[in-house]
């Protein structure tokens, strides 16, 4: 079924504003009962949208391809900070960004102990149940955070963090010390360590390091994450990149200064 509904879109031409069933089916070669059926959960999906003349493209192919180069930007400029934070320490570093109530892993560093590790670029995890969606959720707006905490909290392991009382907790603690911490909640016999990545004033990604829960270096490994991550809130701020808000699709026009993109100052204003 996703094979023929990727044909029906593909059917769409430059020049194509709106296409009739008919058109559809005989560009497609399918039966026009099942364009209609497919072309009625395309357009549930807002991939399509029907009006008067026809279908026409959705919304929902724009904010997909809006969030590719988004991604990619963040992503390049991201690396350098990721792989020098690897070398520092040999342990698994990720990039995320919030899409809804899940973390979305833009790259991923893996490290000499990534064993069982459930991430990977592209995919997603619930924001509770990791160190990058709890930052990612801490620094986001007071209503999102309530709409989440409103939620049924999902569980990835027996230790992945349910209850919305604790949750809220851990994330004012996070926003206090602009640091995240997760705890055998993703993958048992796995910590984590996150912290924010804040431009312009709003949570744009967060950065990570997972290391078995016998590590014992988080102090260590807490210092690093947060140096890497306001050094590229820094970079972007000097670069003058525009990021994009993988919430809103807003680019912003200016970066936040060197006060404002330390989280540890915002306790103090």
């Amino acid at each position: 079924m996703l094979e023929k509904g990727l044909r029906i879109l593909q059917a769409f031409r430059s020049g194509d504003q709106c296409l009739r069933l008919t058109d559809v089916a005989e560009r497609t070669g399918m039966p026009k009962s099942t364009v209609h059926r497919l072309t009625q959960i395309l357009v549930e999906q807002q991939l399509l949208t029907l009006s008067e003349q026809g279908y026409e493209l959705g919304i929902a192919l724009f904010e997909l391809s809006s969030l590719v180069p988004v991604k990619q930007r963040l992503r390049v400029a991201a690396l350098p900070f990721l792989q020098d934070l690897f070398m520092a320490t040999h342990e698994t570093v990720h990039l995320g960004i919030r899409e809804g109530f899940d973390v979305v892993y833009v790259e991923k560093i893996y490290g000499h102990s990534d064993l069982g590790l459930p991430s990977r670029v592209g995919g997603r995890l619930p924001l509770n149940c990791t160190g990058i969606g709890k930052a990612l959720l801490a620094f986001s707006s007071e209503e999102v955070r309530a709409d989440f905490l409103a939620r049924p909290l999902r569980r990835i392991t027996r230790k992945s963090v349910t209850d919305p009382v604790r949750l809220a907790r851990e994330l004012a603690e996070a926003r206090a010390t602009g640091l995240a911490f997760e705890r055998e909640e993703a993958t048992l016999g796995r910590e984590c360590v996150a912290a924010p990545v804040i431009v312009h004033g709003e949570i744009m990604a967060a950065m990570s390091i997972s290391v078995p829960i016998s590590a014992y270096r988080m102090p260590q490994l807490a210092a690093a994450v947060k140096t890497s991550a306001l050094g590229l809130a820094r970079h972007l701020r000097v670069a003058g990149a525009a990021v994009e808000s993988p919430d809103e699709f807003r680019v912003a026009g200016h970066l936040l200064s060197d006060r404002d993109a330390d989280p540890d100052h915002r306790r103090h204003d």
